[in-house]
This record gives structure tokens, C-alpha cells and sequence, in this order.
């Protein structure tokens, strides 16, 4: 009887846990945003999501590259800044955690090992860097393009960097080659391999694209949300406004146990330092509100907090 009270109570547990919640949610919104082969959309909205723009079956579009793709074609991007302004500012980095495609193949593929890498501190702390290197990169790439060619003197900076014109990071983004360049090639292969072989697979940039996604599947299925941490320009500059943000976590410095347990700090995937944060509110840039500390929280003291 008690074995059965004990099952019965874990399974209760696991039931009414957050992540279960984020998790139906995650594959919900996968399939919504996904849903035109079932009549929806699309509609006029972007999201600050990593959401290839070579879907053909997409609902919604991604708001970093339609801002690409505005200054390429000259058009201030008035929509795609406002999403993610109105989304900081209102819900932070929560869509990463939530509702990005690209977040629930990397949670997906955590499971994939039971044990994951732990990264230093150190390392951590440099590689945070990077995806704001990409932003830069990026954005300076298609503001410096966009001036050029509204001044006459961009066609030979454009012919130059090729492919890379039109939106710089989807040229090269592993989200990009999971869900738009890969099932394109499955068709392919049914109804014109010719061309598969003669067009793509003799392209060099196809090998670079599919060596960057196969690296990021690799090291996420290590490091958790690995994309998320230290590669996504999306994520970088929700990074840099979720400052800004009214939503927010607290913790019950009455509940809180903090100096024999870590247990929130273990569980986060994006290696938030929770016990050094202020306690009244703490809007961490590298937090994606996926809530897992509150679940790992033996006490309860760990809580959201809006505004």
C-alpha cells in the first residue's frame, strides 16, 4: 500500500510539474506554427523566434529575419523592432523557453544523454559572447548593405558577399537547414534527384550549412540549450532588452536554503547564478523563464513576479 501512495504521489508530481506544462505548450506551438498544411495562416505576425523563413507550412514569421530582409530592400523595419520591444519588455526572453521551434529540438535532444557536460564558469563566460559577436556581425552587415545601396554605391558590396546579401544569419542557420533545406531535399530526392545532385549537394555552402547544423545537434545534445547560450543572435538581443523587462522571479529568502542547497542553480539550463541574484526580483539577460528552478526548489521559494 505504501509502494502504491509512493508511485501514486510521484506520478502526481510529475503531472502537475511546470515543465510538463512548457512541454505540452512547446509541442503545441510547434505544431501551430506549423499549421498551414491543416488550413491555419498564415497571419500577418512576427515573433522573435528562431523560425526559418523557408518553411513553406509556417503560420507566423521570424522577426529577425524579416528585419534582414526589410533593410536589404531598403524598408525601415518599423514591425520586426516592435516585436521585440513589446515582447522584452513584456515577457522577457520567455518565448525561447516556451514557444521557439529551434528551443524544443534542443530540449528534445537532452534527453537524448541523462548525464550533460558541465561548463565552467570561465568558459562559459567568454562563449556568452559570441552570439552577440553574431548580432554585430550580422546587423552590421545588413545596415551597411541597406546605406550602400540607398546611397547607388552598394552593387558591388552586394555581388560580393552573395548569398550572405538578402539576410546575412539565414544563410548560414542550423534552423535554416533542419526545417527548410533538409525535407527540400527529401522531395527532391522523390521527384527531381538530377537536380538535387547537380544543384545542391554540388554547392559547397549546402556541406558548411550541414556541418554548422550537425555541430550545434552535437553539442546540444551535451550542453543543454547550448544554441540558445552562446549562438543566437534572436536570443542576444532578447538578451540586451530582457533588462527591460516587467516579468521577472523572486525568491523567499525565509524559504530559501541557500547555504546547503543549489539545487535551482543545477537545474537551469542556461546556467543562471539564481543565489547571487537579488532576491525581491531578479530579470537575469540569460533567463528564458522556463521555470525549471522553481520546480527543482524543494521549498518553494522561488516564485514569478509581474512587474
Amino acid at each position: 500500500m505504501t509502494e502504491i501512495k509512493k508511485t501514486a504521489s510521484h506520478v502526481k508530481t510529475t503531472i502537475f510539474r511546470i515543465d510538463t506544462a512548457r512541454k505540452i505548450t512547446q509541442v503545441c506551438c510547434f505544431l501551430l506554427l506549423n499549421a498551414i498544411v491543416f488550413g491555419l495562416g498564415p497571419w500577418p505576425v512576427l515573433l522573435p523566434i528562431v523560425q526559418s523563413p523557408g518553411v513553406p507550412q509556417k503560420t507566423v514569421s521570424d522577426a529577425f529575419s524579416a528585419l534582414q530582409v526589410m533593410l536589404y530592400q531598403r524598408i525601415f523595419p518599423w514591425l520586426p523592432i516592435a516585436s521585440f520591444l513589446l515582447t522584452a519588455v513584456i515577457l522577457g526572453r520567455a518565448l525561447c523557453g516556451w514557444v521557439c521551434p529551434f528551443g524544443f529540438i534542443q530540449d528534445l535532444l537532452g534527453y537524448v544523454k541523462k548525464r550533460h557536460t558541465r561548463v565552467s564558469l570561465r568558459t562559459h563566460g567568454g562563449m556568452l559572447k559570441v552570439k552577440y559577436g553574431v548580432l554585430a556581425a550580422v546587423l552590421f552587415i545588413s545596415v551597411t548593405l541597406s546605406i550602400s545601396l540607398a546611397l547607388g554605391v552598394g552593387k558591388s558590396y552586394e555581388s560580393a558577399i552573395g548569398v550572405f546579401a538578402p539576410a546575412p544569419f539565414n544563410a548560414l542557420s542550423p534552423a535554416d537547414t533542419l526545417f527548410a533545406i533538409l525535407p527540400r531535399m527529401v522531395l527532391m530526392v522523390v521527384y527531381v534527384p538530377e537536380v538535387l545532385i547537380v544543384g545542391i549537394l554540388s554547392d559547397p555552402l549546402f556541406w558548411v550549412r550541414l556541418t554548422i547544423m550537425i555541430a550545434i545537434i552535437v553539442l546540444a545534445v551535451y550542453v543543454p540549450r547550448s544554441w540558445c547560450r552562446y549562438f543566437c543572435p534572436i536570443g542576444a538581443l532578447l538578451a540586451v532588452l530582457n533588462r527591460f523587462t516587467f516579468l521577472g522571479l523572486k525568491r523567499d529568502p525565509l524559504r530559501c536554503t541557500r547555504a546547503g542547497c543549489r539545487m535551482c542553480v543545477d537545474a537551469c539550463p542556461m546556467m543562471v547564478r539564481i543565489l547571487e541574484l537579488p532576491w525581491e526580483k531578479f530579470t537575469d539577460s540569460e533567463c528564458i523563464y522556463c521555470l525549471k528552478c522553481v520546480d527543482a526548489c524543494p521549498t518553494r521559494a522561488i516564485k514569478l513576479k509581474f512587474p
